[in-house]
């Protein structure tokens, strides 16, 4: 009679139940894997066999059996390595050289060729769709214990070999279940290398950067090189707020599948920040690849997507965000499947004003032609541009301000005023489920973005002419909303509407 085990596979960021099921029977000796493996499980076999000889157990090999191993559903293409502990558990329970009840136990990990268990990817995935499903245990490698441990209500059991895992499931050793100290204070602000206070001058900018933390808006850099458009913008990680409970595990399930939690990591307890080079493909920037791979944007969810040297980037992978950007997620359609991967980041974007760096510099000429500078600008199409919140100008810094020896303005500081506007954004949206005052659509816009007459007649003024679109309209009001907030007013009042603007009109 077969036997069946449960494990998982993952399908994009979530994992998806598979059963593990083994038939025996007399004839000439072989070993079939099916139900769509990829190599890597095809070469299980190899990894299962030697396996249970280390650990002295009559592995396949000294047997005289067919074996049949079926991964259902039949249909999903199985992938990875984490299969070797349920493949190997199956075949000894179908071999009668263990017997234990497999019922509500989730079986993950990759064998090596001693029987000792190696880590695997998305262990936190594995652990949300065991809780959903109701399973009550699961048994995997001892270094995924604490990731899968952030879920309460499951028993996690980390084990370290095959035989390990044996002696457990035959009740002859007792292992405690893994219990992962899961409170807010585990989700901690992790201290930035690069503060705020290393940048001199550029006051108007760093007020941009701090209205950019407190709502999460997009941003764009403009001005000639040195200026410190590349310091702001590896400084704003250390003002943000640190991440909720809720966002890290967001965050961690992204990095667990995509293979990039550091060693010993339980959550991701910093905001991310990714700054891939101009260099950087559509798939990479998107997600893609065989096997699919989360891109860029997805790994900055909840973080910062930094594009240095913008006009660099080939246009059509420029081109391929507004969808993200707007939406707060990515689709990727395949022939069978389609992916939904979140990608709800704050765009920062810096660029010269020309190849050269220095047109309309009053120090230094420009060297570019007109042809040249129209070229490096068309790369920046008004459909992308309008999905901009803030555009900062970024000039050359004088000695008097490099010179100067301040501490004012410093992260800390920063961040504790963010924090608080951050909690009114919160307490706001709590029936919306929304954080922050970027995520806002035009309902919630409605609802909390009023403004006083001559706010109107303003806005009218630039919407009429055709220096404001639908779109800018809506971004200037939730932009107003960010500094009424920051000057922790009920109200949007006409000064928040005239600064919002200020940032917004491109010269």
């Amino acid at each position: 009679m077969p036997s069946k085990v449960f494990s998982g596979a993952i399908v994009g960021l979530d994992a998806q139940l598979l059963e593990v099921e083994i038939d025996l029977s007399h004839g000439l000796r072989s070993f079939t894997i099916v139900g769509l493996p990829d190599k890597t499980v095809e070469e299980s076999k190899e990894r299962i066999e030697s396996a249970i000889k280390s650990s002295k157990l009559l592995s396949p090999h000294q047997r005289t059996f067919r074996i049949l191993v079926n991964l259902a559903p039949a249909d999903l293409k199985k992938e990875g390595s984490l299969y070797d502990l349920p493949i190997a558990l199956a075949f000894l329970i179908a071999s009668k050289q263990t017997s234990f009840n497999p019922e509500h136990k989730l079986f993950l990990g990759e064998l090596s060729l001693d029987g000792a268990l190696r880590p695997i990817k998305g262990a936190l995935s594995f652990a949300l769709m065991a809780k959903k499903l109701g399973f009550k245990e699961i048994i995997l490698p001892k270094q995924n214990a604490n990731e899968a441990a952030l879920i309460q209500d499951i028993k996690i059991i980390g084990v370290q070999s095959l035989s390990q895992a044996l002696a457990y499931l035959e009740n002859r050793v007792k292992i405690e279940p893994h219990i992962s100290t899961q409170h807010q204070d585990l989700v901690k602000h992790a201290e930035n290398s690069v503060d705020i206070s290393w940048v001199k001058g550029q006051e108007y900018a760093k007020r941009a950067l701090e209205i950019t933390a407190a709502g999460g808006h997009n941003l764009f850099f403009s001005g000639p090189p040195g200026g410190g458009k590349s310091l702001l913008a590896k400084a704003l990680p250390s003002i943000l707020p640190k991440l909720g409970f809720q966002e890290a595990l967001e965050v961690t399930k992204i990095y667990s599948v995509a293979g990039l939690l550091k060693e010993n990591e339980t959550v991701i307890d910093a905001r991310p920040f990714r700054s891939p080079h101009h260099i950087a493909s559509e798939a990479s920037l998107l997600g893609g690849g065989s096997p699919l791979r989360p891109g860029e944007i997805t790994l900055a969810h909840r973080g910062v997507l930094f594009l240095d040297e913008f006009p660099e980037f080939h246009r059509d992978v420029l081109e391929s965000l507004r969808q993200p950007i707007e939406e707060g997620k990515i689709t990727i359609s395949r022939a069978k499947n389609t992916f939904t991967f979140p990608s709800r980041f704050m765009l920062v974007g810096a660029s010269n004003p020309c190849p050269c760096g220095y047109l309309n510099s009053p120090e230094k000429p420009c060297i570019c032609s007109p042809s040249q500078v129209a070229m490096y600008k068309r790369k920046l199409s008004g459909p992308l541009m309008d999905r901009i919140d803030i555009f900062i100008e970024v000039p050359a810094v004088k000695y008097e301000k490099l010179a100067q020896d301040t501490s004012e303005n410093q992260s800390n500081q920063i961040r504790e005023k963010i924090e608080r506007t951050r909690e009114i954004q919160k307490q706001r949206f709590q029936q919306d489920g929304i954080l922050v005052n970027s995520e806002m659509q035009i309902p919630q816009i409605k609802k909390y973005c009023q403004h006083d007459q001559a706010s109107q007649e303003l806005l009218k003024k630039f919407v009429d002419s055709g220096k404001l679109s639908a779109r800018g309209y809506h971004r200037i009001l939730k932009v107003a909303r960010t500094i009424a907030d920051l000057a922790e007013s009920p109200n949007i009042q006409h000064e928040h509407i005239a600064e919002a603007l200020m940032y917004r009109l491109k010269s």
